[in-house]
């Protein structure tokens, strides 16, 4: 199982860098060259969501991006640490209507691109998984 990890500041200008780095390890893992466009504006969405989450809540620690290959498929985790509400927990206060709205957009967007998403969230942070399976190698005629 080979693994990339990707760190970088809460900025938006490397969340270009970081589409550019999930396509091309996407591609090396052997990630069929027709899903390349919805990897690259999944991750896209996925890391506009945890920098707008850092900046919105000061958090100075960086967003991380894990690209893991395994036999079969290829995932990407994409991290943050901003405290998210448990229901019920202390905290569960409401958070403004248009950061609520633009969560939500972001992540229905990423669920419209990836048909194999898990999002977690809790008081230490969240993540969003995002698997694509692999196209297998093709064999040569004999």
């Amino acid at each position: 199982m080979a693994t990339v990890e990707l760190r970088f500041s809460a900025l938006p200008e490397h969340v270009r860098t970081a589409r550019l780095v999930a396509a091309a390890v996407a591609r090396r893992a052997g990630v069929d060259e027709a899903v390349l466009d919805e990897v690259r504006l999944a991750v896209g969405e996925a890391c506009t969501r945890a920098v707008g989450l850092h900046q919105n809540g000061g958090i100075p620690a960086p967003v991380k991006v894990l690209l893991v290959e395994e036999e079969k498929q290829f995932s990407i985790e994409v991290g943050d640490e901003a405290p998210h509400a448990v229901p019920g927990g202390p905290g569960d206060e409401p958070a403004g209507d248009v950061e609520i709205e633009e969560d939500e957009m972001g992540l229905a967007v990423i669920s419209g691109l990836v048909d194999d998403v898990e999002v977690s969230a809790g008081e230490n942070g969240g993540s969003i998984r995002m698997r694509w399976p692999l196209t297998p190698p093709a064999t040569l005629p004999a």
